[in-house]
């Protein structure tokens, strides 16, 4: 799955991802302070999910009709990061085929998925 990791996700998630294989394009390691427009704009255009931590993306997506190909939200403060690394994997081997044109919002206890994204 092609995933764009922005600079809130711990670079652990992003190497277990790799290692998972998917391919991850890490905003940290690319181009580090772009804008959310523009990571949103990023992951829109590899036809990848964006994992973030920042809620702002709802903001982007659902307030002004944003387009994505998915964002996954995780919540998932006070863990470490292996946990978070093990939690997110997990939610894509179980969850993938639900989270393409979806926000997503990872908890430690549960997954909720909104499938209301028709742009992109």
């Amino acid at each position: 799955m092609n995933l764009v990791a922005d600079e809130s996700i711990d670079a652990a998630i992003t190497i277990w991802l790799r290692q998972e294989g998917h391919r991850v394009w890490a905003v940290a390691e690319m181009t580090p302070g772009l804008t959310d427009e523009a990571v949103l704009a990023l992951a829109h255009d590899q036809r990848a999910i964006l994992v973030t931590a920042d809620k702002d993306f709802g903001e982007l997506v659902f307030r002004q009709g944003r387009a994505t190909h998915g964002v996954m939200l995780i919540r998932l403060d006070g863990l470490s990061a292996d946990v978070k690394s093990e939690l997110v994997s997990r939610a894509f081997k179980e969850h993938a085929p639900h989270l393409e044109k979806a926000f997503a919002v990872l908890t430690p206890d549960h997954l909720r998925v909104r499938r209301a994204l028709t742009r992109g």
